[in-house]
């Protein structure tokens, strides 16, 4: 009988799912941030180029 409600405390308890559902919005918001510094990172480098070959 013991054993029987340990594991519907187990079963029950949804801790876990919420770490993974908090590592799954982490992982998220790091893609989206890398991928702005990606695209910001390129375009910084065009301004960069233009404004060396400007001034040449």
């Amino acid at each position: 009988m013991k054993s029987k409600c340990k594991w519907a405390e187990f079963v029950a308890d949804e801790s876990g799912a919420t770490a993974i559902e908090y590592g799954l919005i982490a992982a998220g918001i790091a893609l989206a941030i890398i991928e702005i510094i990606y695209a910001l990172g390129t375009n910084l480098v065009a301004k960069l180029q233009s404004l060396a070959t400007a001034l040449k």
